[in-house]
């Protein structure tokens, strides 16, 4: 998920530089987490929903736009396994639930970092 928005900041900010008017492109690029504003629910019930349907905890949790629709998603530990679960942010619903594998052997918080570090 980092790395997804980093590349997103990294090509919006290519595009802006490339633009040279600045200041009116960056009036048209909005964050997706500025859309929680419209939501009909709340992050926290978006978790209690995932965790409530899964029977686990969740370990994350955000607000964003996937193929053009705004969804919670939530990532929910249930025993040895991580599930990744969508929620309607107008009423609650869980919308999709599936096992996250993506993550398996992966960091993403310490990727590129020498052991050292």
């Amino acid at each position: 998920m980092k790395t997804k928005l980093h590349q997103t900041a990294a090509v919006t900010t290519l595009l802006l530089a490339g633009l040279g008017g600045g200041a009116l492109a960056a009036g048209t690029a909005q964050n997706d987490a500025l859309g929680i504003n419209d939501a009909g629910i709340s992050l926290t019930q978006a978790i209690a929903s995932a965790e409530q349907q899964i029977g686990g905890k969740a370990s994350k949790a955000e607000y964003e736009h996937e193929d053009g629709r705004a969804v919670f998603e939530v990532e929910v530990v249930k025993g040895n396994e991580v599930m990744d679960v969508q929620v309607d942010p107008a009423d609650g619903r869980v919308l999709a639930s599936a096992q996250d594998k993506s993550d398996q052997g992966e960091d993403e918080d310490h990727e590129g970092r020498d052991a050292d570090d």
